[in-house]
């Protein structure tokens, strides 16, 4: 797969970084094989989730193609981006056809990640998740790499303003590789979950102290933060899709009315 723009990209990310004075501390990237298909499974707290989240495969020499939702394709400068990037474009209403370009790249050794989530928590712990992940990699015959990252919720993650302040800390904790079989998805998600939970866990306790007091928005309500419970954060979930299906019915009313 040629590739043009990622590597520019990822040298302008970078640079981007040491512009903000950001401190990435990285850990455990020796479990991201040097070569073959691997998919790495992220938690997703931010919107720049897939950026950081390919800085876990960076030190292998591994470019990532992120799974991302159809609506980032269709932005009129994110979607050429992201196109040429080679990531996959996932519509939520119809996964087959990105499971099925997941499971291709894999099988031609590609290194493939996925939000196990499919969308930010406003938690900041994990919510829960589809058995997607382990079953691309079943059927793909890959390990499943997890991914956390911790801290770039700071920067821009839902119910908040952006914020890039300078010399802000952004924790990424790769643990070692699940080899899922399919034999039983709803299982080795949970495996999956519970491994992801101990190294965010990790990450958390980790991050210096000095930037996260105790009552910190960003984090868990469960860990001593002020972040929404994952009840709450369901119910803020759940009044965001109802009010997305609104605007979206009355966009389609709109739209028959213009053509009358």
């Amino acid at each position: 797969m040629r590739d043009v723009t990622y590597p520019a990209i990822i040298v302008t990310a970078k640079a981007a970084f040491r512009a903000l004075g950001q401190r990435i501390h990285l850990s455990g990237t020796e479990h991201v094989p040097r070569e073959g298909g691997v998919l790495l499974a992220c938690n997703h707290v931010s919107y720049v989730d897939f950026i950081y989240g390919g800085l876990a495969a960076n030190p292998s020499g591994r470019l990532v193609r992120f799974m991302a939702k159809r609506e980032v394709f269709d932005h009129p400068v994110a979607g050429p981006v992201m196109r040429s990037m080679h990531h996959i474009d996932v519509d939520r209403d119809d996964g087959v056809a990105s499971f099925r370009t997941a499971v291709d790249r894999l099988r031609e050794g590609e290194a493939v990640g996925i939000f196990p989530e499919a969308t930010i928590s406003r938690a900041m712990e994990l919510k829960e998740f589809k058995t997607g992940a382990v079953r691309i990699a079943a059927t793909a015959g890959v390990p499943v790499v997890p991914v956390i990252l911790w801290g770039t919720q700071r920067m821009m993650t839902k119910d908040r303003p952006r914020d890039f302040s300078r010399g802000r800390s952004i924790v990424i904790k790769v643990g070692e590789p699940l080899h899922p079989t399919g034999a039983d998805p709803v299982a080795e998600t949970a495996t999956l979950h519970a491994r992801m939970s101990q190294l965010l866990g990790e990450a958390v306790r980790e991050y210096p102290a000095d930037e996260q007091p105790p009552g910190s928005w960003w984090v868990p309500a469960s860990m001593g933060g002020s972040a929404p419970t994952l009840e709450e954060a369901a119910r803020l979930d759940a009044e965001e899709m109802r009010a997305r299906a609104r605007r979206r019915a009355e966009r389609a009313a709109a739209k028959r009315q213009g053509g009358k």
